[in-house]
């Protein structure tokens, strides 16, 4: 998937368990848990700006977009 998600990095960083984040942010530890495995369709930018806040960071220090290995051969 071109789009990777950094949250494991800024929870590292905050020294702070997926738990408490999604306690924090107000969405259930398995759908926390689809969103930092990358396996989310989609993110709703009122629960992106939720991360932001409780985190302390920039949307782009949770996301970021990484070129396919098949298009960057082709």
């Amino acid at each position: 998937m071109p789009i990777a998600v950094d949250i494991d990095v800024m929870l590292a960083r905050r020294k702070m368990s997926v738990g408490e984040l999604a306690d924090r942010v107000g969405i259930t530890p398995a759908n926390l848990a689809v969103l930092k495995n990358g396996r989310a369709k989609a993110v709703r930018f009122t629960t992106l700006a939720a991360l932001c806040e409780v985190l302390q960071c920039q949307p782009g220090d949770l996301l970021r977009w990484e070129a396919d290995e098949d298009a960057a051969g082709a």
